[in-house]
């Protein structure tokens, strides 16, 4: 068995590579700034981000009795992936992006 390794193979996992680094940071940083912004914790929060630079969900999930504005945290998503995108040099338009905000 022979494996050969071609420049597009490594061009894709260099992609995927930095796609899945984007991912995490923008993780990080929508709780990050969930919890300095409001009165929910690290563990209460639930967070899923789908997709890649080109489209884009980010689902967020907190408990339902907690007085959290749902336009504040959809303004801190907002604010989250602008910020992730200019650190890591990556232009993620804002029609591309997806937010939902569901409370369980």
């Amino acid at each position: 068995m022979v494996v050969l390794e071609d420049s597009e193979n490594q061009e894709n996992d260099a992609n995927l590579s930095s796609e899945l680094k984007l991912v995490s940071e923008l993780e990080s940083e929508v709780i990050e700034s969930i919890t300095e912004q409001t009165e929910l914790d690290k563990e209460s929060i639930a967070i899923m981000v789908d997709g890649n630079v080109k489209e884009m969900t980010v689902s967020v999930s907190y408990p339902k009795d907690v007085k959290v504005d749902e336009t504040m945290i959809q303004q801190v998503v907002e604010d989250s992936i602008k910020n992730v995108s200019e650190a890591e040099n990556v232009t993620i338009s804002e029609e591309d992006i997806t937010i939902k905000i569901e409370k369980y």
